[in-house]
């Protein structure tokens, strides 16, 4: 079996020592995201897209994840490498749906291990 190095540089983003455990994941075509982008899961397909704080039923309203190198899913499927547990630095998040703040996903992101802190 074959294995994959990936380099990430953090730039900001990582804010602490807590343990970061990584994987690599597909991400739902529609939309290109950005490095820091807050994922959840889409319930019906498995795949990752920007967590959306409203209720809905594709599920992808449950963050789970912190995207660690931009992802070129506009018109296409992408595979890139998440986060899946850390310590973030919150100004460094993005919540990529309209309307929605970093801070909507706070409670959700700490539940599985991602904690959002504030860095000075």
């Amino acid at each position: 079996m074959a294995t994959t190095s990936v380099t990430n540089t953090y730039d900001g983003l990582v804010a602490g020592t807590f343990p970061i455990v990584t994987e690599r994941v597909t991400i739902a075509s529609g939309a290109d995201l950005s490095k820091g982008t807050i994922l959840g899961v889409v319930t019906a397909s498995g795949k990752y897209a920007a967590a959306d704080s409203t209720a809905s039923s594709a599920g992808n309203n449950v963050p789970v994840a912190i995207l660690l190198e931009d992802a070129a899913a506009g018109s296409a499927d992408a595979v890139a490498t998440v986060a899946l547990t850390g310590e973030f630095n919150g100004a460094a998040l993005i919540a990529k749906r309209d309307g929605d703040d970093v801070d909507d996903f706070k409670a959700g992101l700490r539940s599985v291990g991602i904690f959002v802190k504030t860095v000075v």
